[in-house]
């Protein structure tokens, strides 16, 4: 069994400043309506998580009604303790080895498209859950045949070999967040490298991978520190890289530093386009899921 890294946030570590309001460009609808109930009902009834519920998403309303979800597999408790997530953190229960038999199902039901799978980091396991992972993306994909699956993981605390797991059960494309900048990342990631994670995404695409990231913005991090990040990205040939605006979950997590205007937003989608990676969605309420479907049809017309 690996070794548990420490746990559990302080709030008392935060210099707690006015209450801010949100810009109006920071608009999301309150979840509502026959589908996204029926999508609710069937998660829950499946006993499943999501980050779409468990992360706080401000754009589950939209997505839900459009029956796109976000499954997050092996359990509701992450061993990690980052400073900008709302997942709960603790010692997990033990692995739910029908869970992935359950996920499949759920997802045949929904019949959709294109669907993206995460988890909570399992660092109290040999192997970081891989093997989970790779029954997870077996299942899925013999329950939908015609449904395209994007995977995102976690660092796997840098064992590529476990990565390899993952890879060898073909998930359609590979994704894993660095999340910020690397003077920032420490602070923001407790238990996670910015070092690490460019080599996860160097490994997998390696491997002939399709290969996905994602950062959040108003951490306090530069813009010629965003630059510096796409350039890495850039060569490493990543295939989609997203960016959104940091919304702080509660007292207890990062305070906002700015909230990021739209055309900066634009600005980034466009720079880093310029540098030759082929899919990027960047905007203040983009998630590493949302439209998700849209990039997996582009990258993947066929």
């Amino acid at each position: 069994m690996r070794k548990l890294p420490v746990i559990g946030r302080a709030e008392a570590n935060y210099a707690q400043p006015p209450k801010q309001r949100l810009p109006s460009w920071i608009k999301a609808k309150m979840p509502s309506g026959d589908t996204y109930m029926d999508v609710r009902k069937l998660v829950h009834d499946q006993k499943l998580h999501t980050v779409c519920e468990s992360a706080s998403c401000p754009n589950i309303g939209e997505c839900w009604n459009d029956r796109a979800l976000t499954i997050m597999i092996l359990g509701g408790t992450c061993t990690r303790s980052c400073q900008f997530c709302d997942v709960p953190n603790g010692r997990p229960d033990p692995v739910d080895s029908d869970e992935p038999r359950r996920v499949g199902e759920v997802l045949r039901h929904l019949g959709l498209r294109h669907t993206v799978i995460t988890s909570v980091d399992r660092d109290d396991l040999d192997d970081g859950g891989a093997a989970h992972w790779a029954a997870t993306i077996t299942a899925v994909k013999e329950a939908c045949p015609d449904m395209t699956l994007e995977v995102l993981t976690g660092d796997f605390q840098g064992v590529l070999s476990d990565v390899d797991t993952v890879l060898a059960a073909r998930p359609h494309l590979f994704s894993h967040n660095l999340e910020t900048v690397p003077r920032l990342s420490r602070q923001v990631r407790v238990q996670a490298r910015y070092d690490r994670s460019l080599s996860v995404l160097g490994h997998a695409k390696l491997t002939g991978a399709k290969v996905k990231t994602g950062l959040m913005l108003g951490l306090g991090e530069e813009m010629t520190e965003v630059h510096e990040v796409l350039d890495q990205l850039a060569a490493l040939h990543v295939d989609v890289v997203t960016f959104g605006q940091y919304l702080r979950p509660s007292k207890g997590h990062l305070p906002v530093e700015r909230f990021v205007e739209p055309d900066e937003f634009e600005a980034l989608r466009v720079h880093a386009l310029s540098l030759g990676i082929p899919m990027v969605e960047s905007g203040p309420l983009v998630r590493s899921s949302y439209h998700a479907d849209r990039q997996a049809r582009l990258l993947s017309p066929t």
